[in-house]
């Protein structure tokens, strides 16, 4: 499926997409705050793409064609934590340079709008590390509220606190 709205087009990830993304993977101020490794070669992007983001619901976001992100819908059993039925859970992330644009908010409600509208799709519960004001204020934009807080554990091992926010349809 390919969405496309004002600024962006939201479509799967495909392999040649891999050199973009660790251009923007590698930026160590991307991946840890959302729990995950910065990106160490085109390979391991190449990876990360035939992997993780060829999971169902998963799509990069394009601007003028350049893949700058990613924005998804886990549903049970591929997300970090099951919500129940009915439910889902929203992962974004965007390179640096895009970032305070709108374009994650954007590139969210259109998946949102899917998942309430053709996915049958109850709730949708996303977390957001404690000290990352940007992905709670993206959360804020489009309407989800508090759920509760939660200890997760990092590619490292370490343990952090992270807050759950919900939406319902």
């Amino acid at each position: 499926m390919i969405f496309k709205t004002e600024n962006l087009i939201l479509r799967p990830w495909e392999e040649r997409d891999a050199e973009n993304l660790y251009h923007f993977a590698k930026n160590p101020k991307i991946g840890p705050i959302a729990g995950w490794p910065p990106h160490e070669s085109i390979e391991h992007s190449l990876t990360i793409i035939n992997t993780v983001f060829n999971k169902k619901e998963t799509y990069a976001i394009t601007f003028n064609e350049i893949p700058i992100g990613c924005v998804g819908l886990l549903i049970h059993p591929d997300g970090n934590h099951y919500w129940g039925d009915g439910s889902a859970e929203l992962g974004y992330w965007i390179a640096e340079p895009y970032w305070g644009k709108g374009l994650v908010v954007e590139a969210s409600k259109v998946i949102i709008r899917h998942a309430f509208d053709d996915l049958d799709i109850k709730q949708i519960y996303a977390t957001y590390r404690i000290e990352n004001t940007q992905s709670k204020r993206v959360l804020e934009k489009l309407g989800f509220r508090y759920y509760t807080e939660l200890d997760n554990v990092n590619y490292l091992g370490e343990t952090f606190r992270e807050v759950a926010m919900v939406k319902e349809k």
